[in-house]
């Protein structure tokens, strides 16, 4: 199988970010994106998902972190895409249940070509310490319309905020990984009887 590795850079008047990916990796991560809560929940996208992911980003934190959120979103959502490549011989769809403590999320996911988020999260609360929950939705929105996957995503329970969202990342690192292995069974196959996806 070809090296399943990307790199993409998007930049606006509002952030510019360079956002590297490796597949195949073994869930390293580095990110600089000025969102200490985001970071945190990056890694648990890379370290479940097994997939190497550098994020080097700056922008507009002066105003808030709406614009970093989403914009991450969407150049991750980029770079998964080039390098998934024509998905030929993947298991196209993933989907985890992940708990922590009293929380329980559920992530699906289909590499269908097609945009499209279900979100059915509550927090208890409007903020994670400095993080605005509301983002969480922007952030996942941004990387469906350009990773061009169905993505849904249900907190099943949870009182705790911190561990709702956590269990949430956690889920779609999880997700991601099922759904971008190859398949030993389709080599060189689409995985949809459309023949394209």
């Amino acid at each position: 199988m070809a090296e399943r590795k990307a790199g993409v850079q998007r930049n606006t008047l509002e952030t510019r970010i360079q956002v590297n990916v490796n597949l195949d990796g073994g869930g390293t991560a580095k990110f600089q994106t000025g969102v200490p809560f985001l970071d945190h929940m990056l890694d648990q996208v890379a370290r479940h998902g097994m997939i190497d992911i550098e994020i080097v980003a700056e922008g507009d934190l002066h105003i808030d972190a709406h614009h970093m959120v989403e914009d991450v979103g969407i150049t991750l959502g980029q770079a998964v895409a080039k390098a998934v490549g024509d998905k030929k011989g993947l298991r196209r769809y993933g989907h985890a249940y992940v708990p922590l403590d009293e929380a329980l999320s559920r992530v699906v996911v289909d590499f269908s070509g097609r945009p499209g988020l279900e979100y059915g999260v509550e927090f208890t609360r409007a903020r994670i310490g400095e993080f605005d929950v509301d983002l969480f939705r922007e952030f996942f929105q941004g990387y469906v319309n350009h990773a061009l996957v169905t993505l849904h995503i249900d907190s099943l329970r949870g009182r705790n905020s911190h561990h709702i969202a956590e269990t949430i990342f956690k889920a779609f690192g999880r997700a991601l990984r099922m759904a971008i292995e190859p398949d030993a069974r389709m080599q060189g196959v689409m995985p949809s009887t459309k023949g394209s996806l």
